[in-house]
């Protein structure tokens, strides 16, 4: 029988703590509006993942994780033609650009991250295929899920709450009016310092998050604090 329906039914944590158990081997699509993602197992186990409007190649990713600069991925683009990511991924390894294990470990880190973003989806439609496979010029890992349904189910639950505090993006944020307070002196990291940045009331938190790069959780974590340390309204 295909496995199929809406996460409004069944959670992402319980549709992976399946594919675990029962050791599957295929993809897993989700898709709401207009983002779909492809998660990717092997006998049970995490092997790849990606956007579907965003197939990042290996050397986005390996940027993205701040292996490589700019000049650097331009580099490599111009260097490589049309080679595929197993491919440059010796390249870079035998130019001594980069080690095999910091290639892996960046890749493990963006599957990861495309698992973790399903997390804060609460209704799309899924669809397990048994016949699709990662392309073969990909590089795949192996990943237990243990550990993933165990932090997806936090998550989860930080998702709930959160949701319940902040119920919806489109609102506004401002500054509270407080006397003796320096945003300069505050002690922030520096994902909140860019989220500060764009505080506005002309801004939604919608787009304060599209412009920091942020998910719907990691910006309403992060409001969220702002809210209880009162320096937002």
């Amino acid at each position: 029988m295909a496995l199929k329906g809406n996460l409004r039914d069944f959670s992402v944590t319980q549709l992976l703590n399946l594919v675990s158990v029962a050791q599957k081997t295929g993809t897993l699509v989700v898709e709401r509006s207009q983002e779909q993602i492809f998660v990717s197992f092997r006998e049970g186990k995490l092997s790849f993942a990606r956007n579907g409007a965003d197939a990042a190649g290996l050397t986005m990713v390996l940027y993205h994780a701040k292996k490589l600069n700019a000049a650097q991925v331009r580099a490599i683009n111009e260097r490589s033609g049309g080679m595929s990511d197993k491919e440059l991924g010796l390249l870079l390894i035998n130019s001594n650009y980069i080690s095999q294990q910091e290639i892996l470990s960046s890749l493990q880190s963006y599957y990861l991250s495309m698992v973790n973003r399903l997390f804060t989806w609460s209704e799309g439609l899924f669809r397990f295929d048994s016949e699709l496979l990662p392309p073969k010029d990909r590089i795949t890992v192996r990943i237990s899920l243990e550990n993933l349904i165990i932090e997806g189910t936090r998550r989860m639950r930080e998702w709930e709450q959160l949701q319940g505090e902040i119920p919806s993006l489109e609102m506004a944020l401002k500054f509270c009016q407080r006397q003796g307070v320096n945003l300069r002196n505050l002690s922030l990291s520096a994902d909140e310092w860019k989220v500060i940045a764009f505080i506005n009331p002309k801004n939604t938190i919608h787009q304060i998050a599209k412009a920091t790069n942020k998910n719907d959780l990691e910006i309403r974590r992060i409001v969220y604090s702002f809210i209880q340390a009162g320096l937002v309204e």
